[in-house]
């Protein structure tokens, strides 16, 4: 619609917003929310669909992933439950707290030393 100003970033989108957003047709994203069960749009009274910022994402990396990359529907499923079931980037596993429990125990001495000096 014209004259219309496009919503804020972290604003819910009707399933026909998403659609003229991302040039999906409407059909595209309910049979999307079948086959992943990663994209789940909250559904209000009269099954209206309010897509969440993440779901928004989520529908762009499927998009780019089947129509700009080649992937196929299992393909992507296949990634996307992979992806949950790794760790988060950067994430190394638990952490190992000696070292840290080592330097501030070593701090505190530091300061009791030099509170009992001055």
């Amino acid at each position: 619609m014209a004259g219309v100003p496009d919503k804020a970033a972290g604003a819910f989108r009707t399933i026909g917003e998403l659609s003229r957003d991302t040039g999906l047709r409407q059909h595209i994203l309910r049979y999307w929310e079948t086959r992943f069960p990663q994209l789940r749009p909250l559904q209000r009274a009269g099954k209206r669909r309010y897509y969440r910022p993440e779901d928004v994402a989520l529908v762009m990396r499927i998009n780019s992933l089947l129509n700009v990359e080649g992937y196929t529907i299992p393909g992507v499923q296949k990634m996307l439950s992979e992806e949950r079931k790794s760790p988060p980037a950067g994430s190394t596993g638990p952490v190992d707290l000696s070292g840290i429990r080592a330097v501030r125990d070593g701090l505190s001495r530091a300061l009791a030393e030099d509170s009992a000096r001055g």
